[in-house]
């Protein structure tokens, strides 16, 4: 007997073949027949009209904390993911000495934007190597299966001390073996791999770059004989691919044999940079090397209101004197209160680079509305949207965040979106050298929300977008499922197969959209995240194990740590 038995779903498998209808049966947690399927079953889910997809396999993520404290994983359990690794970008939190935790909890506070008092509070730090630390996540349970990388800058921090934090130092030629030592005990442990993070975006809450922005060839060369020692893992950068940089990155692929995955997004001071990196990888490829673009399917947006990290105003004195030690529910009463305070913000603006910055991107911001608009058209910025009423764009953006009793957000799309547009986007998803990737699932809590991304991947770009080309079904399942799982040599998922693991989705694709971001305060010490949902997410499967129906957690925890 099957213990599930999915019927008469339109079925998108993972590989890129064109939709067909077909029963997919399940036993002992792994799919067994997929067609048209006889015999008895203990569960039988009538998927007539539904889509049905591997689940989503989120190869971007930084978890890395919240996983000690949540087993939900939202956001991204909210939208069929079922896989999710994390470590990404050098910053996580092994391995770790007893007493420099302050760091690590400054590195993640910093480059991710997650309270350092929401770590204090909720990383327990029961650990010390990076075995220590798989095992503590070994032992609890999830709503999906988790994966966890090595971070470089952690390793380098732990390994040199405080040396080890400052960029500009070099390691010792036993403290760069040493390095390497420890990366081969992690991956022989079950680390996906190494990750790093060389771009200048990326700063500690206390100013420092972070550690591995500068490693030079020594150090990069005892990582990459090690990782060709274990014979395992990925290397996984984020860069700003400066001149040279690709060439940096693809000895250490040369060295290491290992695959290279590298985050791919478009920059407003070099537009074109992407495209050029890309041609790099396409090189390499060419060359016999495995390396992707990690991409993302949606203008990486900052969102802005009176309770997020940043809005047109927080640089404003009065802001900071009235407002900035309120509790953030708290701000909306008191602005509403005091007519001269609103008066003063909008109309005493500063006149520093800060203010000139922030009008800047008034121009771009638009306000978040249901249905959720990702490509807004730049003539409906704020900025535009005042002159053409002859008002202040400040009063505009002031009186739009204070709407919903300030719970308003506005989006200000501030990397892939160059053009105003999301060509670009179409332009990487396009390409057979790039897998989905960037979504940073548990990171940026009060700035993006981007975990969403699987949801608006299908209904925007497979459904919904205007303003230009869309893809098909099977091509965007495949490059979020089947590819991300490759990427990282997860090979038991990522396609509806027999054999395969029961990690699936049904789909209600006519009504699957996002919903509105909002700010929750849910996290340790009364920290606030946001969190964006979705619809039309019939159910999710974890090993054959509903995790998901109608969109909300069915508090079943089948995942587990892959190794």
């Amino acid at each position: 007997m099957h213990d599930l038995l999915i019927r008469g779903g339109t079925l998108v498998d993972g590989t890129g073949a064109a939709p067909r209808t077909a029963d997919v049966a399940v036993a002992g947690g792994r799919i067994v027949a997929v067609g048209r399927v006889t015999g008895p079953a203990r569960r039988t889910v009538d998927a007539d009209g539904l889509l049905v997809t591997p689940g989503f396999v989120d190869i971007h993520t930084h978890y890395d904390g919240q996983a000690t404290w949540d087993s939900f994983l939202s956001p991204s359990s909210l939208h069929g993911v079922t896989t999710a690794v994390f470590g990404n970008c050098g910053v996580g939190f092994a391995p770790v000495r007893p007493d420099a935790t302050d760091y690590l909890i400054k590195l993640m506070e910093g480059v991710e934007d997650i309270p350092g008092t929401v770590l204090a509070e909720g990383v327990s730090f029961d650990w010390e190597s990076f075995p220590d630390y798989l095992d503590l996540l070994a032992s609890r349970r999830f709503a999906m299966d988790i994966g966890a990388q090595m971070p470089h800058g952690v390793l380098r921090f732990y390994v040199m001390g405080d040396r080890g934090a400052d960029h500009a130092e070099r390691p010792t030629e036993a403290e760069a073996a040493r390095m390497g030592d420890l990366l081969v005990e992690a991956l022989a442990a079950g680390a996906f791999g190494l990750t790093t993070s060389r771009t200048r975006k990326h700063k500690a809450s206390d100013g420092r770059l972070t550690p591995g922005l500068s490693a030079a060839e020594p150090e990069l060369h005892a990582l990459a004989l090690a990782m060709k020692r274990a014979g395992k893992g990925v290397f996984e950068v984020n860069s700003d691919f400066g001149p040279g940089e690709f060439e940096i990155l693809r000895g250490f692929a040369e060295v290491s044999g290992r695959p290279l995955s590298c985050l791919i997004v478009q920059v407003d001071k070099q537009p074109e940079l992407w495209r050029e990196t890309m041609a790099q990888i396409h090189a390499a490829r060419r060359a016999g090397l495995e390396v992707t673009g990690q991409v993302g399917c949606r203008p990486i947006g900052m969102l802005m209101g009176l309770q997020t990290s940043i809005n047109p105003f927080v640089g404003h004195p009065a802001w900071a004197r009235a407002l900035r030690g309120l509790h953030p529910t708290a701000r909306w009463r008191a602005l509403a209160a005091d007519a001269e305070l609103r008066r003063t913000l909008v109309e005493d603006v500063p006149q520093d680079a800060a203010t000139a910055e922030m009008a800047r991107y008034l121009e771009r911001a638009t306000l978040i509305r249901e249905p959720v608009d990702l490509e807004p058209d730049p003539a409906e910025g704020i900025a535009a949207q005042a002159r053409r009423a002859g008002r202040s764009p400040w009063a505009l953006a002031l009186e739009l965040m204070m709407r919903d009793e300030g719970r308003a957000l506005l989006l200000y799309p501030f990397e892939n979106y160059s053009a105003g547009n999301s060509e670009a986007i179409a332009d990487m998803l396009a390409d057979e050298a790039t897998v989905m990737g960037v979504a940073d699932g548990g990171a940026h809590v009060g700035l993006i929300c981007d975990a969403s991304a699987p949801t608006y991947l299908l209904s925007y770009w497979g459904r919904d977008r205007t303003r230009g080309r869309r893809f098909p079904l099977e091509q965007l399942v495949r490059k979020h499922t089947r590819d991300t799982a490759r990427t990282y040599g997860i090979a038991d998922r990522g396609v509806v197969a027999p054999g395969m693991k029961a990690d699936l989705n049904v789909i209600d694709f006519a009504r699957l959209r996002l919903r509105k971001p909002e700010v929750v305060y849910d996290l340790p010490a009364g920290g606030s995240r946001l969190l964006q949902k979705a619809e039309g997410y019939r159910h999710t499967f974890v090993s054959g194990v509903e995790v998901l129906r109608d969109d909300a957690h069915t508090g079943e925890l089948p995942g587990r740590l892959m190794r």
